[in-house]
């Protein structure tokens, strides 16, 4: 049986095919399903009239009722307009059309009252409504009853497709009145009952349409609870099925390469790399293959766990991978092993897209006939082919860089599935890593090794600019090195890559040769390029290097002290962290200077503040979850979310998602395939709601 909530939107009364274009091109609106289920952002009440004397600059949205005195079209070609002059005695407002000039003339007229609706926004020292709903004050709003009243996201092409938000409303309305009783349920009557929910159609009615505000509430609880319960109940469900089928490689002992390693290590282990290591070690020894993510803020050390859990699966007659992002970080691991596995015997590679041919062979062969024990690299790892003669660990480093499809192929290399540990130094809000991962085990090191200085971190502007490049003058006097990074948003974009060579050319001329070297990376050079100045700076024969934010992950130089950020505004508070965390790493006192333009706007001004007044990756992370959203947080896109979330908010959500994982976690304990009765409703919803992903459950 068809369900009418899988009806093209072409055929909802007021669509049509060219609207319906429209909605999928703008919104990805294609069924009834999905038009009901884009939820209003807001809410303006429309119970209320202001005067136009008291509008001021922090109305969102207004309603007036007055009298038009006025109407003109102004301007040519693009700028041509339609301004209508409207009082209500207390003062004027221009109205102004640039879509339907024609249609809002005829429609327009001088002496009748009008009730006008819209947001204000100030022009040549006056106020404007630009595309405000008009309607003649004797007559009724279509589908606005009730006082309070959704406001949709929109676009101008929508607008100027004549879907305002007048019009989007009374689609809600036409819609709701075909399917709302037609609605099945969609949580099943216990559930309903235990946490004292209003019904499905209830909560869909009111959050279109609210009577009150407290119907508003109940049908935003309802809807928030269902979408994070959905989500948590697929990752859960997944977990369930993968730890009672999936059967692990054993690493029965910790043999000699492990232990010569350890006890030959410079430093002691901080308490958290062995609780990590702990956990690691009871994965492997449990017959189950090990999904882990490990969480660590910059400079934790992570990469050493990784290393000493790779041999664990050497010695046990195993290979490990190590997958990095760049080439920059699979090299610097790489680089950076020998000094703890030297006189192990335990062979390592590195394979990325500059291996040359013939060694890019002897790997392939090696990695076959399992002479090499550990391989480092790139994305080169998952070409087909590569092949491992019995793969047993698989670790992935700064995971949120790779989609989930090319984790998958790693283990695809494998006869039997290989244990999975996932690292991150990009702190992940406990809310995002129950979203993101909730079908993983979760480790987290939280301490930073002994002897690590706190950076000190101040936001400077231009006219600190002298006294900046003064600093560091100072500090390459004493003999330390300088990081001076440019934003770069994508590779390809000029007007960034313009941005560093002009930083560029302004360092060189601020610090010439040769008493300084200064010395540039950035994602448009040529690898042996990139991998020349890299060298130049890691084996401190360059002072300085000016980069883009290509060095965010995998630059590790104890030497450099100071991290100058141009243009700091342009970051997010997750990449300014990453970013600070290239410095610190000696036993110098280390710095970090936020460079930004005069004017700020409040968001990024908070950022800034948030960046100088704590050192906390973790946060930094709730409260950049709290300001952008997941949809911005760095990666969560293209990890992808299990379902899109169309209302919840992870950043304000938590208590509900907390609440919707205990619950979930109690209905599977019971009934792990949901095969009972009463269960029905969430198996088929699971499917319904498309939140089951593809199996990943070997992986991560």
């Amino acid at each position: 049986m068809v369900n009418i909530l899988d009806t093209d939107i072409k055929f909802l009364q007021g669509v049509g095919p060219k609207r319906a274009e429209l909605l999928l091109k703008e919104l990805g609106i294609s069924t009834f399903r999905d038009m009901l289920y884009t939820f209003p952002y807001r809410y303006a009440d429309r119970s209320k009239f202001y005067s136009i004397s008291e509008i001021d600059s922090s109305n969102v949205y207004i309603q007036i009722r007055g009298k038009i005195t006025k109407i003109a079209i102004v301007g040519e070609k693009r700028g041509r307009r339609l301004v209508a002059n409207f009082t209500d005695g207390t003062g004027y407002i221009e109205l102004v059309f640039f879509q339907g000039i024609k249609w809002m003339q005829e429609k327009l007229k001088i002496g009748p009252e009008y009730i006008v609706f819209g947001k204000p926004s100030i022009f040549n020292q006056g106020y404007n409504l630009v595309h405000p709903e008009v309607d003649l004050a004797t007559s009724e709003v279509p589908g606005m009853a009730g006082v309070m009243i959704g406001i949709y996201s929109s676009t101008e092409k929508l607008r100027g497709g004549g879907i305002g938000n007048k019009v989007f409303s009374k689609l809600q309305a036409t819609l709701l009145t075909l399917v709302i009783d037609k609605m099945e349920e969609t949580l099943p009557e216990y559930i309903i009952s235990i946490k004292q929910m209003c019904s499905i159609q209830y909560a869909l009615q009111n959050i279109h349409f609210p009577t009150d505000v407290q119907a508003l509430d109940r049908a935003q609880r309802r809807l928030k609870f269902e979408e994070l319960f959905y989500l948590q109940l697929s990752l859960l469900k997944q977990k369930s099925i993968r730890s009672r089928n999936s059967s692990g490689v054993l690493f029965k002992k910790i043999g000699n390469s492990f232990n010569m390693t350890y006890s030959h290590l410079p430093f002691p282990l901080t308490g958290a790399q062995k609780r990590v290591l702990k956990e690691i070690r009871t994965d492997v020894v449990s017959g189950r293959q090990m999904n882990r993510l490990l969480q660590g803020d910059v400079g934790s050390g992570k990469t050493l766990v990784a290393i000493l859990s790779a041999l664990m699966a050497v010695d046990n007659g195993y290979q490990a991978c190590i997958m990095a992002p760049t080439e920059v970080l699979a090299n610097q691991h790489y680089n950076g092993v020998y000094k703890f596995i030297e006189g192990t015997g335990v062979k390592v590679a590195l394979l990325t897209g500059n291996t040359k041919t013939k060694e890019r062979k002897e790997i392939h062969a090696g990695l076959e006939d399992g002479t090499i024990n550990i391989i480092f690299g790139t994305h080169a790892l998952i070409e087909d082919t590569v092949q491992f003669k019995n793969l047993g660990l698989a670790v992935i480093d700064e995971q949120h860089r790779f989609g989930v499809d090319q984790r998958s192929k790693l283990w695809s290399k494998s006869q039997i599935a290989p244990h999975i540990l996932v690292m991150t130094a990009t702190p992940i809000p406990r809310t995002l890593a129950m979203t993101l991962y909730g079908d993983l085990d979760v480790s987290v090191i939280d301490e930073l090794p002994p002897g690590r200085k706190p950076i000190k971190t101040v936001h400077w502007t231009e006219n600190n600019r002298g006294m900046m490049y003064q600093f560091l003058k100072k500090e390459i006097k004493a003999g330390r090195q300088v990081f001076i990074v440019y934003p770069l948003i994508k590779e390809s974009e000029k007007m960034d890559y313009k941005n560093l060579e002009d930083g560029y050319m302004a360092i060189t001329e601020e610090f010439p040769a040769p008493e300084y070297v200064t010395a540039v990376v950035h994602g448009q050079q040529k690898a042996e390029n990139k991998a020349y100045d890299m060298d130049l700076f890691a084996k401190g024969r360059a002072h300085i290097l000016v980069a883009t934010s290509v060095i965010e992950v995998g630059v590790d130089i104890p030497n450099a002290s100071v991290m100058v950020i141009e243009s700091a505004e342009r970051f997010g508070l997750s990449q300014l962290h990453q970013l600070r965390g290239r410095v610190g790493r000696g036993a110098d006192n280390s710095y970090c200077i936020l460079m930004t333009g005069y004017k700020l706007s409040s968001e990024s001004r908070q950022r800034i503040e948030l960046m100088c007044s704590t050192s906390d990756g973790f946060e930094l992370a709730e409260a950049d979850l709290k300001m952008r959203g997941p949809g911005d947080f760095e990666g969560t896109r293209q990890s992808g979310l299990a379902v899109e979330l169309h209302i919840a908010n992870l950043g304000t959500d938590t208590h509900i998602l907390e609440e919707a994982r205990n619950l979930g976690n109690v209905i599977l304990e019971k009934d792990p395939l949901l095969e009972s009765h009463e269960n029905a409703i969430l198996e088929r919803q699971l499917g319904n709601m498309r939140v089951e992903m593809k199996d990943y459950s070997k992986i991560s």
